[in-house]
């Protein structure tokens, strides 16, 4: 997994509560285990018409916008079922970081398994970040992991909490299998100790 420390980037606004993982990534792509392609799916009953054209209202479509790294979403973001599909599709689309006042439990846990940093905010501060990010062309943020800080186009700072364990693995890029990897010399004398114990295994 890509290790996160700092992140500059647009930020796309969208100011949508309870914005569900079928919004996310609508259940017609979820055919696949792949973590590649799900990004052409992401929000795609906003971003397209019915006849397959891009909706051009939706934020994600306008030009400031497409190459947007974070989101600066409503409250709630994530809810529903839990699909892993969900930060699959941000992460292929390009969205390393989404910014709320709260979001799903099983959709945020999922986000530092896949490398997206989902920040969490007070209401206040949402709206001032929301304010950033509608600048079009200006609308830059900066995440600071390691000093816990947003940085806005007008040089103000923002910091936010996380766990340190999250913080941990997010700085140094570990998912699931990279915390297993970290024991490989303990499991190896583990294994190597049972096979001499039981040579018949």
């Amino acid at each position: 997994m890509e290790k996160f420390t700092k992140l500059t980037g647009v930020a796309a606004p969208l100011p949508i509560i309870n914005i569900d993982t079928d919004m996310i990534i609508p259940k017609d792509y979820l055919k696949t285990i792949k973590r590649t392609g799900l990004g052409k799916g992401l929000f795609a009953e906003m971003r397209f018409n019915e006849d397959g054209s891009e909706n051009p209202d939706f934020v994600l479509n306008k030009p400031a916008y497409r190459n947007a790294q974070i989101l600066v979403a409503g409250d709630n973001f994530g809810c529903g079922s839990s699909r892993e599909h969900a930060p699959w599709a941000l992460l292929d689309f390009g969205i390393r970081c989404v910014i709320s006042t709260s979001f799903a439990d099983i959709f945020y846990n999922n986000c530092f398994k896949n490398g997206i940093l989902p920040i969490k905010v007070s209401q206040e501060d949402l709206d001032k970040l929301m304010d950033d990010a509608s600048r079009g062309a200006n609308a830059t943020l900066s995440i600071d992991l390691e000093s816990m800080t947003i940085s806005g186009p007008d040089g103000g700072s923002i910091g936010f909490e996380l766990d340190e364990f999250k913080r941990h693995c997010m700085l140094n890029g570990l998912d699931d299998i990279g915390l297993t990897m970290e024991k490989s010399d303990n499991i190896s004398v583990f294994e190597k100790k049972a096979s001499a114990n039981r040579p018949w295994a």
